[in-house]
């Protein structure tokens, strides 16, 4: 054999041998960072629960828990994220209330039975605040002012069509006001509704008492109610809607779920770490100071939990009272296909009349040519059918073989190439980055 042949071989062995430093396999779970999707912008209360589970399932693990903030969309682009992760475990949700809402508001397909519940964390009650300076004094002052001039009244809480909006406007409802009568201002988290409301932006926010904690001990905001059945403990001064008359409550619920199809055995090492996180003096001490309650429920009850919920609202949702959040004419991913199927078409047009020019001659694009370029596609199609089942390392290496020999290249030049390559793009990601790649057969 020749030197330089053996040379080669020698460089794809060590940098194939290499590709497995860092690589573990999947017996053991979990052996790889876990990332947490919180569908809630920072500093709302979902976010401040988010964190101190995550710190907390890191020690019951052993493994880091790194919280990303997927916001937007009202909930669906965390929600969306969290559902269609892989099933392998290693991507968790902090799913909320939302996930009963979105699907009869026609914003996504994805429900609750998109998820595999591991375990309810807490529930919190609705609160109805205004600035100190505000001219409502009590819950009555304010309903009575948006009976009698309706629409001057601004409010948020959340994007339009959450927890805390359909609180809000649960609660007009009842009371025989229609919830249209307020001009709610969709907004992405409690967090940015308070600096609105302290701004002037909105009059009044709904969300609840922990989320508002800062301002209302600061006494920037009054609180005029909490849409529970008896006070909070940690709030004691903030009379419940029951003590004033009006008998209304609603209650959003935080918990951690896995996307559908997750092997039982995941799920059920995730609850018991959970459900030793939700017990432990520490959580229970952050959710004290904070003013949440903690409402543990194993996976079977939780499920139970979101089904029946679901029920509730999808009745309230699509009821007559609340056609200010009836389904929306067109999905989310109505404009961006629209815009694909333009582009498509626009292409294969200018293909067919010949208006595709080379840059270096006068000649057409041939559809030969049209098929070199489609191959881009196929490989990319190749991997996503591939990396899930195989593995990436395995499935990038093969395919950035045959693409190299597909350029011209001799197959021992393409494989070395190949090693190296997949080696440093691994171990970039998957080691130094924590980026969950496509674990497959292998684990890696």
């Amino acid at each position: 054999m020749p030197p330089l042949s053996r040379q080669v071989i020698l460089v794809a062995t060590l940098a194939f041998g290499a590709s497995c430093c860092g690589c573990r396999g999947r017996d053991a779970y979990p052996n790889a960072p876990i990332v947490l999707v919180c569908p809630w912008s920072a500093g709302g209360g979902t976010d401040r629960t988010s964190r101190q589970v995550a710190t907390l399932l890191e020690q019951e693990l052993d493994t880091p828990v790194n919280v990303v903030n997927a916001t937007g969309g009202g909930g669906v682009t965390g929600h969306t994220r969290g559902a269609l992760a892989r099933s392998d475990g290693y991507t968790i949700t902090m799913v909320t209330v939302e996930i009963n809402m979105l699907h009869w508001r026609g914003l996504t397909n994805i429900s609750y039975q998109d998820y595999e519940p591991v375990g309810m964390l807490n529930r919190d009650a609705t609160a109805v605040f205004v600035r100190q300076d505000a001219p409502w004094k009590t819950l009555e002052e304010l309903e009575d002012h948006i009976r009698n001039s309706p629409g001057e009244v601004k409010a948020s809480g959340t994007a339009q069509g959450g927890s805390w909006h359909l609180g809000f406007a649960g609660w007009l409802d009842h009371e025989g006001i229609d919830p249209g009568d307020v001009i709610w201002i969709s907004i992405n988290g409690s967090a940015p509704s308070q600096q609105e409301l302290i701004a002037g932006g909105v009059d009044v926010v709904a969300c609840s008492l922990p989320e508002a904690q800062a301002l209302f001990d600061a006494g920037r905001i009054r609180c005029l109610g909490v849409m529970a059945d008896e006070r909070i403990e940690q709030y004691p001064d903030v009379p419940t809607f029951k003590e004033q008359g009006v008998d209304w409550t609603f209650n959003a619920w935080r918990g951690i779920c896995l996307p559908k199809g997750c092997p039982p055995e995941i799920r059920d090492r995730l609850a018991v770490a959970l459900e030793k996180v939700a017990q432990s003096d520490e959580f229970n001490n952050f959710m004290n100071e904070a003013g949440f309650n903690v409402t543990w429920q194993p996976p079977d009850e939780f499920a139970a939990t979101m089904g029946s919920v679901d029920k509730q609202l999808g009745k309230l949702l699509t009821s007559d009272a609340m056609q200010s959040m009836q389904r929306s004419r067109f999905g989310p991913m109505f404009f961006p296909g629209v815009l694909a199927c333009l582009g498509g078409a626009c292409f294969l047009g200018l293909v067919v009349t010949g208006q595709l020019k080379r840059t270096d001659e006068t000649e057409p694009l041939s559809f030969r040519d049209a098929g070199r370029l489609a191959e881009i596609g196929i490989w990319v199609v190749a991997y996503l059918v591939l990396a899930e089942t195989v593995g990436f390392v395995l499935t990038a290496d093969l395919l950035l073989v045959l693409l190299l020999i597909r350029l011209g290249n001799r197959w021992l030049i393409s494989t070395a190439i190949s090693a190296v390559v997949v080696v440093v793009t691994y171990q970039l990601f998957a080691v130094f980055l924590k980026v969950p790649l496509p674990r497959g057969w292998l684990g890696w």
